[in-house]
């Protein structure tokens, strides 16, 4: 939909991508960044040597929006410098494309993520346009060249949601669940192992809803391909839905072995009353079932999960039973969030009952009891010997490299020598709660 007759075409050199949100934006922003190196623009490491701005957004907390907007705002004033255009692509620009051009009218294109194939098309016009019609069919964009990480990298396999849990934006952001073909998916990898690519995260909103379109083979078929693709050490998929997490994936994990012992499976609440009303298909009996069957078939799995405090109508006993969870699995990390009414969901339209202090000192306490979890799990490790793929240096403390075990857990050793994008041994010395801290015992070949 074009919103203002075009007034001179744009030929922009330069480029600047800045990304909100998860493993499936980062994913996009490499095949953004892809299309845009195919109409022969270069990357700028900053917006303010660049001719061409992307936001690429997340809609799933109100948080990434208000992080949107603020970025935008900034930009305005460096827009009445410089002749430049201004594209807003993701699930924000799905949900919010009226507001957006409404509270920013400095940006020139919004796209949603069914869209991206007409990119080239929307940064080259001098039109004011939205492009977010949603297509039923799997559109497949070009493979990055160029990704986050030279060693480790984001495969999707399918987009979107069809089980609209009521909190949940998804299905109204990615749209319905579209699969992509599985030798598409088999020859990307090939391609990324004969790169050097030693690690590979399979991504969806759902993946073990996946099937392929053609032959109808599923995830655990799809997982037993891979894993015969020579040069690939790990792989890894994220993310899971407990209503359809079966034995059989379980026991793919088990003996595929190339794929991780790590699970991301998560179950946003642990009473039994807030997951009917979140419309999440299992009850905390169930949940609890399938992470038995997960740690007997693969004993030593490392397992996450998401959790929301402060769902409408949750009550302190509702809390308690959230907390009842992580004592009984014991997750070795935890990803947690107030709940925020998400525009279009069915849970916006239930009353947002629960105070906004209650919600901070619920997350507050969930969040201790975790770190005291993960305190313990941690030290228990001390001395252990363990694989890592180093992933750089770390953050905190150049001088120290850091990478990932099989867990995903973070590590940061020392090393007498560059090691970055290779397996080593690492011995544990020390712990926090958030990473482990270890010392070099022996490197792995170079990727």
């Amino acid at each position: 939909m074009t919103l203002v007759a075009n007034t001179k075409h744009f030929s922009p050199h330069t480029y600047y991508i800045h990304t909100f949100g998860c493993q499936m934006n980062v994913n996009d922003s490499e095949h953004i960044a892809e299309i845009l190196h195919q109409a022969g623009l270069r990357p700028a490491n900053s917006p303010e040597k660049s001719d061409l701005i992307i936001i690429n957004t997340c809609a799933v907390r109100e948080k990434s929006e208000e992080k949107l907007f603020s970025f935008l705002g900034r930009l305005k004033t460096y827009k009445k410098k410089k002749n430049i255009r201004i594209g807003v692509t993701g699930c924000v620009a799905q949900l919010r494309r009226e507001e957006i051009f409404r509270k920013a009218p400095h940006v020139d294109f919004v796209v949603g993520p069914d869209n991206y194939y007409r990119l080239q098309e929307l940064v080259f016009s001098g039109n004011k346009e939205v492009a977010t019609a949603w297509h039923t069919d799997w559109r497949e964009l070009p493979t990055p060249l160029k990704r986050t990480s030279p060693i480790s990298a984001y495969v999707t396999i399918m987009e979107g949601c069809n089980n609209f849990c009521t909190y949940c934006v998804v299905p109204f952001t990615r749209g319905r669940e579209k699969y992509r073909p599985l030798n598409l998916i088999l020859d990307e990898i090939k391609k990324l192992a004969d790169s050097g690519y030693q690690e590979i995260h399979l991504l969806g909103q759902n993946v073990n809803s996946y099937q392929d379109p053609e032959s109808g083979q599923d995830l655990v078929d799809l997982l037993e391909r891979v894993n015969q693709i020579e040069g690939l050490q790990w792989i890894r998929f994220i993310t899971s839905h407990p209503r359809n997490f079966h034995r059989r994936l379980a026991e793919a994990m088990a003996h595929l072995e190339k794929v991780c012992h790590q699970l991301h499976l998560p179950v946003q609440a642990g009473s039994n009353k807030i997951l009917t009303l979140m419309k999440r298909q299992y009850t905390r009996e169930e949940y609890l079932e399938k992470i038995a069957l997960v740690r007997e078939l693969v004993p030593d799995v490392s397992l996450s999960t998401d959790i929301i405090v402060g769902f409408p109508g949750e009550e302190e006993e509702d809390f308690e039973q959230t907390l009842d969870i992580l004592r009984k699995v014991q997750f070795d990390n935890i990803f947690s969030f107030r709940y925020s009414p998400r525009p279009r969901t069915a849970a916006a339209r239930l009353p947002d009952s629960v105070p906004l202090e209650v919600k901070r000192e619920r997350l507050v306490r969930l969040q201790n009891w975790q770190r005291n979890i993960q305190l313990a799990k941690h030290k228990a490790l001390c001395g252990r010997v363990m694989k890592v793929l180093c992933t750089g240096r770390s953050k905190k403390d150049p001088s120290q490299f850091s990478g990932r075990n099989e867990a995903y857990q973070v590590i940061n050793f020392a090393s007498p020598r560059d090691v970055f994008g290779q397996f080593v041994q690492v011995k544990i010395i020390d712990y926090g709660p958030y990473s482990l801290k270890g010392e070099l015992v022996e490197s792995g070949e170079k990727s």
